[in-house]
C-alpha cells in the first residue's frame, strides 16, 4: 500500500503528458478548408506534397498547419477610377475567387496568409484602371458597362494567374458618375429616345400611307378592268335577273318589259 503513491505519480504525470501532446499535435480541418503543413526541423514550408485535408489530424507537437479556406470566396472593393476624358469615377466591384489547391503551400510561402490584399485586390484595381480608361463617362453608364466587366476579369485574371489564385469572375456593382454629367447623360440620351420614336413615328405614318395609295390603286385598276369587260349583252342578263328577282318579291309593283332604256324592264310602281 505504501508504494501505489509511488507508482501512480509517473503513471499520472504520463497520462497528463500524452494529453498535452495529444491536444498540441491534433489538428482538425473544417468543410472547405484546407492545411498547409510547417515543420520547424524539416524544412519548413511542405510544398511537395498535397495539403491536409478535411477531418482529423496527427503532426508533430513542434510542427505548425496553416489553415485556409479553399471554396469560393467573395471579396469587395470600391476605387475611383478616371475615364478616358480624366473625370473621377467610382467603381464597386466584386470578385469570385479560391486558392489552387495543389499549390497552397507555394501559396503559404511565396504570399502568406494575406495574399488577398497583397496579390487580388491590387491586381482588380490595376485591371480596373486601365479598362475604365479607354471609356468615357457615357459609356459606362450606358452601353458599354457589360463590356468593361469582361474586360477587367480578363486582365485581373491575366495578372493572379501565375500567382496561385483561380479567379472565376468579376462583378461590376455599380458605376458612380458625377451628378452633373449623369444629369447630362440622361437628358442627352433622353433626347435620342424622343427623336428614335418621332422617327418611328414618321416610318409608320409613311407606311400607312403607302399602304392606302396601293390598296386606292388597287381599287382603281379593278373599276378600270371591271368597266372594261361589262358589254350591253352582259348588262341586259343582269337586269333580267334583277327583273325575275323583283317579280317573285310580294311586294305589289307594276313592271313594263322593255320599257327602260336599252330594252331594259322599267318598274313603275312599288309598295
Amino acid at each position: 500500500m505504501d508504494k501505489l503513491p509511488k507508482i501512480a505519480l509517473p503513471v499520472v504525470f504520463i497520462i497528463v503528458l500524452v494529453i498535452i501532446l495529444i491536444s498540441k499535435s491534433a489538428v482538425t480541418i473544417g468543410s472547405g478548408e484546407a492545411g498547409v503543413l510547417y515543420k520547424t526541423f524539416g524544412g519548413g514550408v511542405v510544398t511537395d506534397e498535397a495539403p491536409l485535408g478535411e477531418g482529423f489530424h496527427i503532426v508533430a507537437p513542434w510542427n505548425k498547419v496553416f489553415i485556409y479556406e479553399v471554396r469560393q470566396q467573395e471579396v469587395f472593393e470600391k476605387m475611383k477610377v478616371l475615364s478616358s476624358n480624366g473625370l473621377d469615377i467610382q467603381l464597386d466591384a466584386s470578385a469570385w475567387f479560391q486558392p489552387f489547391y495543389e499549390d497552397l503551400g507555394k501559396l503559404h510561402q511565396e504570399k502568406s496568409e494575406m495574399y488577398k490584399e497583397r496579390i487580388l485586390l491590387p491586381a482588380i484595381r490595376s485591371a480596373a484602371r486601365s479598362v475604365v480608361g479607354r471609356y468615357t463617362p457615357e459609356q459606362l453608364y450606358s452601353s458599354k458597362r457589360d463590356a468593361i466587366q469582361v474586360e477587367i476579369f480578363e486582365e485581373t485574371k491575366n495578372i493572379v494567374q501565375d500567382q496561385y489564385i483561380q479567379l472565376n469572375e468579376i462583378l461590376i456593382r455599380d458605376v458612380t458618375l458625377p451628378p452633373t454629367i449623369k444629369e447630362a447623360i440622361e437628358r442627352k440620351l433622353k433626347q435620342e429616345q424622343e427623336s428614335l420614336e418621332y422617327e418611328f413615328r414618321l416610318v409608320t405614318a409613311s407606311k400607312e400611307a403607302e399602304k392606302v395609295r396601293i390598296e386606292a390603286q388597287g381599287k382603281a385598276d379593278a373599276n378600270r378592268i371591271l368597266s372594261a369587260s361589262l358589254t350591253d349583252k352582259i348588262l341586259k342578263d343582269k337586269g333580267i335577273d334583277a327583273t325575275l328577282k323583283m317579280a317573285e318579291s310580294p311586294n305589289a309593283k307594276v313592271v313594263v318589259i322593255g320599257s327602260g332604256g336599252d330594252g331594259l324592264p322599267l318598274i313603275l310602281g312599288n309598295n
